[in-house]
């Protein structure tokens, strides 16, 4: 299975290639994916149809007892069959239904693969975890894949009208699945099921939140309006992610916690009612449109009422019936909506009132619409019948419940009548339509789906030996499938509903107005706008009391919060301060003298770079300390960062003026000191009050002998980095990712890439001919910025620096360094390149994009820990590998190096974003405005700016 998952991921990463080779036809190859999960699923349907589930367990994270655990059952096998094969026919539909032209065609494709890949791990996974992750990520797909046209207005609003609703309940569906598994201590299904669950209110709880994550997803109401919104996409995905994989998800989700849950408090009466008028509400709907995608849209959100009311029953009869229906739907469901995309694209529209006499013009289609239209009618032989015969059987000893349902499935009849009629009829006050015969490629995904659900129908005792031991979870012994029930109730009760369906659509223009008058006062939309609006209304409201343009206040807001909760926390418990050193040395009583005269001085200081300048003194002397402490790899850290720091606040500065400003008045000044000293003193005392706290030994503790044992290093410091908690590091570095782009997408005006600048020629008097050329961008600077010295200094300095800051990344799994001490000095080297050149000399320095050295380094980091799972190892395990040289001689090399590689590429990448940020292109900006001149102006003549 995890194969599987990784085949789709593959196809998914190779799709935009393979469109640009081969167009529309790359579909045929992508489809591969999904049709080797139906064949894996056909391969192993002897053991489930035994009743044995295929279990497959990778080990992930031990500490948290998270595993990759991946198990299948009959109703899993179900879905996997019905992911893989209607996705793989889909995609051969696609093959044809779109043209070169198509935009974003290797994106969409990609994307239909991963959603495919996703919905094979949802119902795969035995982890709830897992089940949870993948539930999200169909959720962000089918948002890509419904706003696959993002110029049109409806489809950015209906993906992101799928988003919300959806993604806000698989929020509250985690927050069950949390409540189940903390509980059972476990997150695995198969043990929690096994296990005893929780009683009263906190299993109350977790049902009712799990559900409204099942209904949100499966379209049921109050959560319907998402689904007939999201027929803004491209019909094929309409055919796959709303009639056979996505919607069936919270269907799959009940299905898969009913043996186990039914009995629970709610259960029974929030899925049966929910259904129950969501198949009523649904098919009463689809009676109204004109639109043939509507029609199926609602139709399907009926039909989705009709399974979650049926598989919440929970028994042994409905059960059956479910699994039978929710095969049954798949089949005709995905064929309709595939036959939609066929009328459309060959006759240009979808509107009932505008097609007439397409049964002549496209016999074939016709036959394979009226084939799968009557399934879905429940006529005989089809499958579609077969499963409707098990659902009346299955309530004969509920009437009320089964009255319900009798009149949902009328309402079924009577809109399989309307889109048939509507699609392909003859109407006599409409010109007949224009059509031309679809290829066969594609007519032959709706007709493998029509004719399987006619096949089916006379097989289904075969088929019902494969699903009956889902139904067998229930008790109560074993279950039959059978193609009718005789001469019985249920067969009258079949001739009721085909007969009053048909009545229903023969009598369609007198009950017209009734239509029109029979309706929710307000739609699923139109509540859902009205939301949004509201939420957009306050957030404004919010925004506009707050957000007042003032840092300060911010700021301000922030520490007086924390000075006064958890400050008035510390004074309230008043923790023991007993056992505290003031100072283990003289020295550190100095050096916290420094700070302190450091940070007064740089809180009365007028001009901006002399603050700058005392605020780094207090960084430096925050080192001092580490080193006092017996830590120089911190020590180390902490100087280059406060170097780097000041770099970055020296190029901000020049964009302001040399002097803060007049303002705040001696008052306010007084009340921002005694803020700042309030959190500082709260700050110490938290830190003293969790020093003192602790009541177990420390996890750190273990980490030297860790170390060396299975980091292979003597840099406790280092190894931490890069092994022993390898996968901090790795956010980390996702983190400055992240910030490096968005300061770039802050300060760059224009295009982040651009033609390479050109030195100025012969700019400067230095530059003439015979003149001795230290730096290549010196001359680009004017005269009064030059330095000779600086110059020469740095030509001497920078390749020595470089190799120095190589030495501290190899020598820093034994040694004080590492990859981030290293970027940071090939950092500042480049930070020294660029102040004594300009923007042009850092150009020279660096021919590179500051983007792809960031990318390299995720990229390195990520592949290490790839490269270990593959190599049988936990993600980002380090290995150590003996080697011999005949000069060198025995020595060996950890594979954590290449990590370390990776940091010190991402820390590189990131200092070179910030210099062609805030230094290059700001340098840009500036010659442009002449901003420093006329700050420097008003400097000099004592105005403030």
């Amino acid at each position: 299975m995890l194969v599987l998952l990784i085949l789709h991921l593959a196809a998914a990463l190779l799709a935009p290639l393979f469109v640009r080779w081969w167009g529309p036809r790359a579909c045929y190859p992508l489809a591969l994916a999904p049709a080797a999960a139906f064949g894996w699923a056909l391969v192993h349907a002897d053991t489930v149809r035994r009743g044995d589930p295929v279990v497959e367990t990778y080990p992930w994270i031990r500490q948290l007892n998270l595993d990759l655990a991946l198990r299948v059952t009959t109703l899993s096998w179900l879905m996997t069959l019905l992911v893989g094969g209607i996705g793989a026919l889909v995609l051969a539909y696609c093959a044809h239904y779109f043209t070169a032209a198509e935009p974003g065609l290797g994106r969409f494709v990609g994307v239909f693969v991963a959603f495919a890949g996703a919905m094979l791990g949802l119902v795969v996974a035995d982890n709830l975890l897992l089940l949870y992750v993948c539930w999200e990520l169909t959720t962000v797909f089918s948002y890509l894949l419904i706003g696959h046209h993002p110029e049109q207005r409806s489809s950015r609003w209906a993906a992101a009208q799928a988003l919300t609703v959806t993604a806000l309940g698989g929020l509250a569906m985690l927050i069950g699945f949390i409540l189940l598994g903390q509980h059972a201590g476990s997150y695995r299904w198969s043990v929690i099921a096994a296990g005893p669950l929780p009683d009263g209110a906190y299993l109350v709880t977790a049902v009712l939140l799990i559900l409204v994550g099942a209904l949100a997803k499966s379209a049921i109401l109050p959560f319907s309006s998402w689904l007939p919104a999201a027929m803004a996409a491209p019909t094929p995905v309409s055919a796959y992610l709303h009639a056979a994989a996505m919607v069936k998800a919270g269907v799959y989700l009940v299905g898969l916690l009913a043996p186990v849950l039914a009995d629970a408090g709610p259960w029974r009466p929030v899925t049966v009612v929910a259904g129950a008028v969501t198949m009523l509400a649904g098919g009463w709907a689809a009676l109204r449109q004109t639109d043939l995608k509507l029609l199926l849209a609602y139709g399907t959100v009926s039909q989705l009422g009709l399974l979650v009311a049926v598989t919440g029953a929970g028994n042994r009869n409905t059960a059956l019936a479910a699994i039978t229906l929710l095969l049954a739907h798949a089949l005709f469901k995905a064929a309709l909506f595939l036959v939609v995309g066929i009328v459309d694209h060959q006759a240009g529209t979808r509107e009932l009132g505008e097609l007439s006499g397409l049964r002549r013009r496209l016999p074939m289609v016709c036959a394979v619409a009226v084939l799968a239209a009557a399934s879905m009618a429940g006529v005989p032989p089809l499958f579609g019948f077969v499963a409707k015969d098990e659902l009346l059987h299955a309530f004969l000893d509920q009437p009320v419940l089964l009255a319900v349902l009798v009149a949902g499935t009328v309402l079924t009849v009577a809109y399989s009548a309307r889109f048939v009629w509507g699609a392909f009829g003859d109407k006599p006050a409409v010109a007949a339509t224009a059509a031309k015969p679809p290829p066969a490629a594609l007519l032959a995904p709706p007709a493998v789906l029509a004719l399987t659900g006619l096949l089916l129908g006379p097989l289904a005792e075969p088929v019902g030996s494969y699903l009956a031991p889902y139904s067998e979870l229930f008790g109560g012994g074993e279950s039959h499938l059978v193609f009718w029930h005789g001469f019985g109730p249920e067969l009258l009760l079949s001739v009721l509903v085909l007969t009053g369906g048909a009545l229903l659509f023969a009598l369609r223009g007198p009950l017209l107005p009734v239509l029109d008058r029979v309706r929710l006062p307000a739609t699923g939309t139109v509540v859902y706008e009205w939301l949004i609006h509201r939420f957009d209304r306050i957030a404004i409201e919010v925004t506009g009391a707050t957000q007042r343009g003032s840092l300060p206040q911010y700021l301000g807001t922030i520490l007086v919060v924390l000075v006064v909760v958890p400050g008035g926390a510390l004074l309230a418990t008043r923790p023991s301060m007993a056992g505290i050193t003031p100072w283990d040395s003289p020295l550190q009583l100095v050096v916290a003298l420094v700070l302190t005269v450091a940070a007064v001085l740089a809180v009365r200081a007028r001009r901006r770079l002399t603050a700058v300048l005392l605020v780094g003194v207090t960084g430096y002397g925050t080192a001092m300390l580490f080193i006092l402490h017996g830590a120089p790899d911190l020590a180390l850290t902490q100087f280059l960062v406060e170097t780097a720091t000041i770099s970055i606040f020296v190029l901000v500065v020049r964009r302001l003026a040399p002097r803060f400003s007049a303002r705040p008045l001696r008052r306010s000044r007084w009340v921002r000191r005694g803020i700042g000293m309030a959190t500082g003193a709260v700050m110490a005392g938290l830190a003293l009050a969790v020093a003192g706290s602790r009541a177990e030994s420390p996890v750190s503790a273990a980490f030297p002998d860790l170390a060396v044992q299975e980091g292979y290093g003597r840099n406790v410091v280092n190894v931490t980095l890069v092994d022993i908690r390898a996968w901090d590091t790795m956010g980390e570095l996702a983190v400055l990712v992240v910030a490096a782009t968005g300061v770039a997408s802050l300060v760059f005006q224009r295009s982040r890439t651009g033609p390479r600048p050109r030195r100025r020629a012969a700019a400067e008097p230095e530059a003439r001919e015979g003149q001795r050329l230290w730096l290549r961008g010196g001359p680009t600077l004017r005269a009064r910025r030059r330095s000779i010295v600086f110059e020469v200094v740095t030509r001497l300095l920078f390749h020595t620096v470089v190799l120095f800051s190589l030495f501290l990344l190899f020598s820093g799994h034994n040694a004080p360094g590492g990859g981030f001490v290293g970027g940071l000095v090939a950092g500042l080297a480049l930070a020294v390149r660029y102040l004594a050149g300009g923007r042009h000399e850092l150009q020279e320095a660096a021919p590179i994009g500051a983007g792809t050295v960031l990318g390299a380094g995720l990229a390195v980091s990520v592949g290490t820990g790839v490269l270990a799972m593959l190599a049988g190892h936990q993600v980002l395990e380090s290995s150590r590998i003996d080697l011999t040289l005949p000069v060198i001689g025995d020595f060996y090399v950890v594979t954590s190096i290449f990590f370390d590689v990776g940091v010190y590429l991402v820390v590189v990448g990131l200092m070179l974003d910030i210099l062609r940020t805030l230094g290059a292109e700001v340098d840009r900006q500036i010659e442009a405005t002449g901003e420093p001149e006329r700050a420097l102006a008003a400097d000099r003549d004592g105005k403030p700016s």
